[in-house]
């Protein structure tokens, strides 16, 4: 069954929901690595697409989003600061430039910036874009066309704005936002000639079925650049007590992602770091070819030269172009 389903996609037909549920209980777990394997490979050759973040706004969201540090609902004793000034987010650039860092991205929590903010962060654009050649990136919630207008203007070429989860039990983890509202905030980015980054976290309590849901989901919206977080439960969010899923059931989602996704960078992204070598080794063979190193938003990051010799022990290159379709 996996070798006809690899077969299917090799030969450009996507699977189907039923499908993908079929791959997600297999008993032969290695059949379904090497077969991810070798679709990643197929449709992405070795190309290895990398991007750091700096967490330019911390803290005092609105949202009630279960498992965020930022959130203004929960407890956490995460740093709260206002958005830092245009010179360090400029050195930061910089710095990760100089380390051969693709891309760079300003987040800010919220639910969207405030329009004087906007024209601040405009400006920071301009100013990286002025001292280096890094791309720019940028997460900014559910921003209006004319926020997004002005940034795309400014110089940022992707739009990162995650799903999360699958819309089946997004409102169960928040409800002062919906996934429609990012759907609108992604097309709406995507008219305006961003390219998209859209993805979520597993592990927050979602079954297998709505990790598949999710992963069609973003196929359906043409996302092809799909972070996967790996839940960090953070002290004083309603998610602080979820066990943490076996290193079995997170690579498997790999594979089926892979599987539904076959064109698209699959991002390490924040958690990895509960992950045993062995087992980021293993995510990078099934189908991992992508990744923000450096230091993340509220958990631990990484170090770039560690994390450079990971992906390159893999087989992945780091200097080829990696810009994915709009």
């Amino acid at each position: 069954m996996v070798e006809t389903l690899k077969q299917q996609v090799l030969a450009g037909e996507l699977i189907t929901e039923e499908q993908a549920r079929k791959l997600a209980y297999t008993s032969d777990k290695e059949a379904l690595y090497k077969a991810a394997h070798e679709i990643t490979r197929h449709f992405m050759g070795n190309k290895f697409d990398t991007c750091s973040i700096i967490n330019a706004k911390s803290g005092n969201c609105s949202e009630n989003c279960k498992w965020c540090a930022q959130s203004g609902h929960y407890n956490t004793n995460v740093t709260l600061y206002p958005l830092l000034p245009a010179e360090e987010c400029i050195r930061h650039a910089k710095h990760n430039y100089q380390q051969g860092i693709g891309r760079f991205a300003l987040v800010t929590s919220g639910k969207k910036v405030s329009n004087q903010d906007m024209t601040e962060i405009t400006e920071i654009i301009r100013g990286i874009k002025q001292a280096c050649g890094i791309k720019c990136c940028a997460s900014m919630g559910l921003l209006d066309r004319k926020q997004l207008q002005a940034l795309y203007d400014s110089g940022v070429e992707n739009y990162h704005c995650n799903i999360e989860t699958a819309p089946s039990y997004f409102r169960t983890l928040c409800t002062t936002h919906t996934t429609e509202e990012k759907v609108q905030t992604i097309r709406t980015a995507r008219e305006i000639g961003f390219r998209i980054c859209s993805g979520g976290i597993i592990g927050m309590g979602e079954t297998m079925e709505q990790r598949i849901e999710m992963a069609l989901f973003l196929q359906k919206e043409g996302i092809l650049s799909i972070p996967l977080n790996l839940l960090q439960p953070i002290p004083g969010t309603p998610l602080s007590e979820t066990p943490p899923l076996s290193e079995e059931e997170f690579l498997t989602t790999i594979a089926l992602f892979r599987f539904i996704n076959p064109n698209a960078f699959l991002r390490f992204s924040g958690g990895r770091a509960q992950l045993s070598e062995t087992a980021q080794q293993k995510a990078l063979y099934i189908g991992i070819n992508s990744a923000i190193i450096g230091d993340l938003l509220t958990t631990i990051g990484s170090r770039v030269a560690e994390d450079k010799i990971l992906f390159t022990s893999e087989g992945y290159s780091l200097t080829e172009n990696t810009d994915w379709e709009k």
